[in-house]
């Protein structure tokens, strides 16, 4: 066979995907429902938490600082990347089919990818949030002004939001030839380059190679920030003081732990043991558990932040009570 034929071949097995088939949960029909009632709970309490937080913020102007403006940023990335993948993956379970369109599946990629390493990218910022309030707390107002606080964020996103286009367009350039069933209940890149049966997926994995070298360099900072964290609140005189600095730096310390962990399991965990069902449990746990468990992680141990949801709260109760008579 010669290679414009092998050439022709592909690039006519490409154009014919309309569609892609995502691993499906299972095949039993009582448990897909079951898998469906899980996820649709999931999914509303990640809603409702993280709706909570970022209303709650919004409305009370105790929580006007840059530590939680970047949690109100954190949350709206929540949202998103759980309804990137979520709601399709309980539609698929509660009408009993694996399909996706070729349009979808790109648009998920594009999504996950933006809002996943802009997650990341936030997380990194709040590091420095909190190495600013705890180590040089006497130019904190200077550092993260209100503009300072906005132009991280808007970097965050802008920087992430190109990314994801160089992402997607690349691998959506790469030729499939090997059918168009990925082992993955949502469209990830890797299961993706699985079907590619040219040497042209070596452009996408050089650029995630890059991807992982800035991974790490983000990494390297959050830990960095965290060692002269932990060095000045040693320093504080009064277990009180250690105990309240702790505190705010906790629940941050506990969201980063839970990301980079799922995340650099899915990507280094060793071939031997990978199978579709370890990769559907750990898919799960990086890109569902996080955004559902966030504002529980948040919310534990911050009073400020407990007070003004619960103040939503009763506001709302109060209104409709207010309203039914």
């Amino acid at each position: 066979m010669t290679m414009p034929h092998v050439l022709r071949q592909q690039m006519c097995n490409r154009s014919s995907i309309t569609q892609f088939l995502l691993l499906a949960f299972t095949d039993t029909r009582q448990l897909q429902l079951l898998y469906f009632w899980l996820f649709l709970g999931i999914y509303l309490a990640a809603l409702l938490g993280n709706g909570l937080i970022i209303t709650a913020i919004a409305c009370d102007h105790r929580l006007h600082t840059p530590m939680y403006f970047f949690l109100l940023n954190l949350s709206v990335l929540d949202l998103g990347s759980i309804s990137t993948t979520v709601p399709k993956a309980m539609a698929n379970s509660l009408w009993d089919t694996r399909a996706i369109s070729y349009a979808g599946c790109a648009a998920q990629v594009f999504l996950f990818v933006f809002l996943m390493s802009a997650e990341y990218c936030l997380l990194t910022i709040m590091a420095y949030d909190r190495y600013v309030a705890i180590c040089k707390p006497l130019h904190y107002g200077t550092l993260l002004g209100s503009r300072a606080c906005v132009h991280m964020a808007a970097a965050a996103w802008g920087c992430c939001f190109f990314y994801a286009v160089l992402h997607t367009a690349n691998t959506f350039s790469i030729p499939l030839c090997k059918g168009n069933a990925l082992d993955q209940f949502f469209c990830e890149i890797p299961q993706i380059l699985k079907l590619s049966c040219s040497r042209s997926y070596l452009r996408e994995a050089g650029l995630l190679a890059v991807s992982a070298c800035s991974v790490l360099g983000c990494f390297i900072f959050i830990v960095l920030s965290y060692v002269q964290i932990f060095r000045a609140v040693l320093r504080i005189p009064s277990e009180q003081g250690r105990h309240k600095a702790f505190s705010t730096c906790l629940p941050h310390l506990v969201v980063v732990s839970l990301f980079i962990s799922t995340g650099t399991f899915a990507c280094m965990k060793p071939p031997s043991i990978s199978s579709p069902s370890l990769d559907l449990v750990v898919a799960v746990l990086y890109s569902v558990v996080p955004p559902a468990v966030n504002p529980l992680i948040y919310s534990m141990r911050n009073q400020e932040l407990k007070d003004a949801v619960w103040k939503l709260i009763m506001g709302v109760f109060l209104k409709q009570q207010t309203s039914c008579a």
